[in-house]
This record gives structure tokens, sequence and C-alpha cells, in this order.
């Protein structure tokens, strides 16, 4: 290949930018793990769930180093397998995370036996200790990791893990991606389940470890959530369909007062037979009240339905996604 044609990418700020932000919401993820989860023993899932597991079984080894025996071989897997289709992005990001886990994990306590406990009562002094209000903590905990997943995800990256395993289960067992994911993470919820929380081969455990995975469960969820909002946004647009006596007045106004277009759909009733055209219009979630305060002065008796538009592809709304582009769901 052309060095030059190789390093040209580097000349340009969206392409430092686009690597700031990689790693800057590795940082953001692993900081959420190593504040938020890991000292509560909290496992969502993913290698550094199994990390975690781990570490309860193997205190002397610290999260992130878990995560460097798991993510290492699933990579190299996946680059014989995939070739190409697994990105430069998606290893430097997997590389990266559990050595900064590791790093901020020694920073934060205040000595190599802290640091095999994690005992939230010495993190950072003590400043930080959520052992009473768990629920706060996974809550935080389950935020900030998916702000910094969101970050990683909007630049065509991923942090690797149970990624992987979701890929190799979709391309070997025809199991949908998500499915894959599900499945991966489950299987690391309940191995987290039968180690801290019924101390299956640990010495000691909490009579009330098993509620931990019910705190887990919600982590995952509020993970997915905010991932989703950091690549879609919060504002989901909507669908209406309409059906007036007024469509002139209506086309008028969707035309000129909303500068957007709509569809005409042909349709019967199914009581009078009586065929006529309906109105299929998508607009911002800003602009429905606007439209029906507009269709109730234009036609009173006028027919509408409102629902929801998950996405919205073409003029005045997002362009059609790149093939390689991750998605939300």
């Amino acid at each position: 290949m052309n060095a030059k044609k190789l390093l040209e990418p580097m000349g340009s700020w969206a392409w430092w930018r686009s690597w700031f932000l990689i790693f800057f919401g590795c940082a953001v993820m692993g900081t959420g793990f190593v504040l938020f989860i890991n000292p509560y023993k909290f496992v969502p899932g993913g290698v550094y769930g199994m990390g975690i597991v781990m570490h309860n079984l193997f205190p002397s080894i610290q999260v992130g180093t878990f995560g460097y025996m798991f993510d290492i071989p699933l990579m190299v897997i996946a680059v014989l397998i995939f070739g190409g289709q697994f990105g430069t992005r998606t290893v430097l990001a997997a590389l990266f995370t559990p050595g900064y886990m590791n790093v901020l994990t020694k920073l934060v306590y205040p000595n190599a036996e802290a640091v095999e406990a994690l005992d939230p009562a010495q993190l950072l002094g003590g400043r930080l200790d959520l052992s009473g209000d768990l629920f706060l903590a996974c809550l935080m905990g389950g935020v900030i990791i998916g702000v910094g997943m969101g970050l990683v995800v909007r630049q065509q990256a991923t942090t690797g893990g149970t990624d992987i395993v979701a890929m190799l289960l979709q391309k070997f067992a025809g199991i949908k991606f998500s499915t894959g994911i599900f499945l991966a993470d489950g299987f690391v919820v309940l191995t987290g389940l039968a180690v801290i929380g019924f101390g299956l081969g640990m010495e000691e455990t909490s009579g009330e470890g098993w509620m931990l995975t019910l705190y887990s469960l919600i982590i995952i969820y509020t993970t997915s959530r905010v991932v989703a909002y950091m690549l879609d946004g919060a504002s989901y647009d909507k669908l209406l369909f309409i059906i007036s006596d007024n469509l002139d007045e209506l086309k008028h106004f969707i035309n000129h007062d909303l500068d957007r277009s709509a569809t005409y759909i042909k349709s019967r009733g199914m009581y009078t037979g009586n065929e006529r055209e309906m109105i299929f219009l998508v607009v911002s979630r800003k602009e429905v009240r606007q439209v029906q305060h507009k269709i109730r002065d234009i036609d009173p008796k006028a027919f509408v339905v409102v629902t929801d538009a998950y996405d919205t592809f073409g003029e005045g709304f997002k362009p059609l996604p790149e093939r390689s582009e991750i998605q939300a769901e």
C-alpha cells in the first residue's frame, strides 16, 4: 500500500477528532467501571463483567488484566476469521481500555491490598463510598459507561469483548447479532450470580450477593438506553395519518407553513366504501402540537392517527446510513 495514501487522513482535523473521541470514550467507560462497578461487585456483562467475576476468584489479578486475557484471544480469532471487516479502531480501543482501568485503579486506591480488595471504603479515601446506596452506584455506573460506549460507537468502533462473540455466533450459528449479545452477556451475568451471589469457588460470600445480579440487570438496561440516546438522540420523529375533507387547506399549511412535503395515499372506508385520499406526514416531535391545532382549525371532524417513527431518512431528516455504520439497536 502507498505510504502517502495511508498517512493522508492524518492531515485532517476529522481524523484526529475521531481518534480523540474513541480514546476519550474508552477512558469515560473505564472510569465508570473503576469508580461505580468494580468496587460493588456488579457484573454488567461483557469481558469486564467476567473480569470482575474472575477478580473475586483471583484477587491478585486486576479486572483490566482479565480484560486483556479475554479480549486478545477474541481479537486474534476475529482478525483471522473476519479479516479486513474487523477494524483497527476496535483493536486499539479494546487494547487501551483495560490498561487505562488498571492504571486508574492503582491511582484511586491507597495501596496494593486495597487494589486487591476493591474496598469502596478506601476508594478515593472513602469520599466516593456508595455502599449504602447501591442503586445510585449502579445507575451512575450505567450512565457513565453508556456515555463512554456511545462516544466510541459513534466513531464506528467498539471495545471488542462480547461484540466479537456475537459476531462469531452470527457467522457460525446463524444467530442474530443482538441475540448473540444477549446470550453472551446473559452467560456472564449468570456466572456472576453463581460465583458472587452463591459463592461458587469462594471461601466467603455475602448472603445478599444474589441481589447484585438484579443491580447488574439495571446497569445493562441503563447502559443500552444511554448508548441508544448517544447514537440516535432523544427526539423521535412522529408519523401522522390524516383523513380530512379539506385536503387543499392542509396541503397549503404543510407545504408553506411547515415547509415540508407529504404523500397522498389512496384509501377506502370499510363501512361506507367511499374512496378518498389520506395524508401520510412525518414531522418532528416539536411540530406535532402545531399540526394538531391547525387540523382542528381547518377540519374539526378530521380523523388523525399519530405514532412514533423510530427512524426517518431522507430530505429534511437524516441521511441513509452507510453499510458499515453501527446502529443503536
